[in-house]
């Protein structure tokens, strides 16, 4: 799995970093950083539910 996130995209909504810290956080200014591109199983489900749950359509995950 690869995580990927478009930084100019990214609305500041912060529902990534709620859904799954270990893979996502907000900089200062509430825009998506991407902590682990390739997070293990422990993260999988949680970054799955972010890319979907994204209102900008900023995160994207790759199988």
């Amino acid at each position: 799995m690869r995580v990927t996130a478009d930084r100019e995209v990214c609305v500041g909504a912060g529902l990534c970093a709620l859904t799954a810290p270990e893979v996502f956080d907000q900089d200062d200014d509430g825009v998506v950083t991407v902590l682990a591109a390739e997070p293990g199983e422990a993260g999988r489900a949680a970054a799955l539910e972010a890319g979907t749950l994204c209102p900008s359509g900023a995160i994207r995950v790759v199988e």
